[in-house]
């Protein structure tokens, strides 16, 4: 008797379990569906570039905050500050009003000429001059263009409370 009390909660555990994933998995295929129809809109990455997007969490204060959009190579360093210039263009998908970036202007890198005590090199992000702070939205997605030896990253920024002047 004590056995099948056990076993028939087992069983009714187990399906709890099973229902609870499947509904984690079916809520995992719909963000991925609407991710996918969010995209429809945009441009599809053309030769030697990708498209990297961005979706940025709902926030009640997205007014006062911004995403600062970080463009970076992957280089073999020493110890000198490394950067290289390159620009993030906005434009429009036409027919829809949706903004979209592209990176354009890609440079060479360029550093300091100090002696480094030691010879070692490493590899390291080295990250464009221009950073710019784009507006933040939850409602569209981030989507950037970049050649494909370019890695984009980001940040969010928060503004602090407002405070008068002295």
């Amino acid at each position: 008797m004590a056995t099948s009390f056990w076993a028939g909660k087992a069983a009714e555990y187990s399906i709890r379990v099973l229902v609870f994933l499947s509904l984690a998995v079916s809520g995992v295929a719909a963000a991925e569906s609407k991710a996918r129809d969010e995209l429809k809109a945009f441009p599809e990455a053309p030769a030697g570039q990708q498209r990297h997007v961005i979706f940025l969490p709902k926030r009640t204060d997205e007014d006062a905050r911004r995403v600062g959009v970080i463009v970076g190579r992957t280089e073999l360093v020493d110890c000198n500050r490394h950067t290289f210039s390159s620009r993030l263009e906005k434009r429009t998908v036409d027919g829809w009003g949706y903004d979209y970036y592209v990176v354009t202007g890609v440079g060479v890198v360029a550093s300091t000429r100090m002696a480094c005590p030691d010879n070692t090199k490493k590899k390291t992000l080295v990250r464009s001059s221009d950073e710019p702070l784009l507006r933040y939205n939850s409602r569209l997605p981030l989507v950037v263009f970049a050649p494909v030896e370019v890695e984009i990253r980001y940040r969010v920024w928060k503004a602090g409370p407002e405070r008068p002047t002295d």
